[in-house]
């Protein structure tokens, strides 16, 4: 990316009542994933291969952090059913949603919905977003990402 986009510092409430504040990792990367839903079949698909990657990210400096619209009680559920190792972030109202711009006009069942576009940006020590993928296909994507973090550690 030519011009990373800095973000504007945000708090978000997560799992094991803790809250997340971007400018709390300053000096640390960051993988922030946006999923549409928990408990349905491609976000469980792709929270179980980060959770899988995890210590990888881990030992690189990186943290991850999934992020819905999903309730803090809806994510802990989640976390607690598929054994994931990091955070889930609520964003009810949408506030990190809109920073990123990944709530967009999907089709379901014939009807336009609004909802979160799989994404994924990594976010380095200065809150710059140096990586975005949009319209993620799981397959393979949590070891896509972590492959760019390892290229940003020589």
């Amino acid at each position: 990316m030519t011009n990373p986009t800095r973000i504007p510092d945000f708090e978000l409430p997560g799992t094991s009542g803790k809250t997340f504040r971007l400018a709390d990792y300053r000096g640390k990367l960051l993988v922030l994933y946006f999923y549409p839903k928990d408990n349905t079949p491609g976000c469980t698909t792709e929270g179980r291969d980060f959770s899988q990657l995890y210590p990888e990210f881990q030992a690189l400096g990186c943290e991850v952090f999934g992020i819905s619209r999903d309730s803090v009680k809806s994510h802990e559920g989640f976390k607690a059913k598929q054994g994931l190792a990091f955070e889930l972030l609520s964003d009810a109202g949408e506030t990190a949603c809109q920073l990123f711009d990944v709530i967009k006009l999907k089709n379901l069942y014939g009807k336009q919905v609004r909802g979160i576009e799989r994404s994924t940006f990594v976010i380095d020590g200065q809150g710059r977003v140096v990586q975005a993928w949009r319209g993620v296909k799981v397959p393979g994507h949590a070891r896509a990402v972590l492959d760019f973090v390892k290229s940003l550690n020589p």
